[in-house]
């Protein structure tokens, strides 16, 4: 076990002090994907929220676990209504999905504050992102950790992308309003698809 302060040596030789990272940080280094927006329709009103807590859970059917604070806006209506749409936009959106996240739905209209586009979705009632390079619709697959977690499954129904917007760059947070964006692509052999 390293303990603060004790030195390990890789395999450069070199010696590497360890430091005491606070258990408060652990996020900024394991942030799963690019920061979405996940938009919601319940009770004749569409939203929008700004989500950096998903991961991919399962390749076909698609399955995404995302996490929505019972605190948000957005919760009731996923739950009540168990769907909505993942829409990950560019980098060129970065002011707007900060924008997003920076207000609530419950005080303020966020597609027209924002200047977001919505379109029409096949599948679910929430609307796309005209903006987003791609957009996923989704159905709840599974609650069973909501209660506990606030964690939601979801189902791929239909998913979209803008052909317009060839390699797009995504945005990944990093906490405090410090953002990382995607990089350099490289191609190592791989057996997945």
């Amino acid at each position: 076990m390293i303990t603060l302060g004790h030195y390990f040596r890789p395999s450069t030789g070199a010696a590497t002090m360890m430091k005491d990272l606070p258990l408060s940080k652990v996020y900024q280094l394991l942030e799963p994907g690019p920061v979405v927006l996940l938009t919601t329709a319940y009770k004749g009103r569409a939203n929008v929220m700004t989500m950096s807590w998903h991961m991919m859970v399962e390749f076909e059917p698609p399955l995404v676990a995302c996490v929505v604070s019972n605190a948000n806006h957005s919760f009731a209506a996923l739950r009540a209504t168990k769907e909505c749409v993942i829409a990950i936009p560019s980098v060129k959106l970065a002011p707007k999905v900060v924008a997003v996240g920076n207000c609530s739905g419950r005080d303020v209209e966020k597609f027209p504050k924002i200047g977001l586009t919505r379109g029409p979705a096949e599948r679910v009632a929430p609307p796309l992102i005209v903006e987003c390079f791609a957009n996923l619709e989704c159905k709840v697959a599974d609650s069973r950790l909501v209660n506990k977690y606030n964690l939601f499954v979801l189902e791929v129904l239909k998913a979209w992308t803008d052909p317009a917007q060839k390699n797009a760059k995504t945005i990944h947070h990093r906490g405090y309003g410090t953002f990382t964006v995607d990089g350099e692509t490289i191609h190592l052999k791989s057996r997945m698809p």
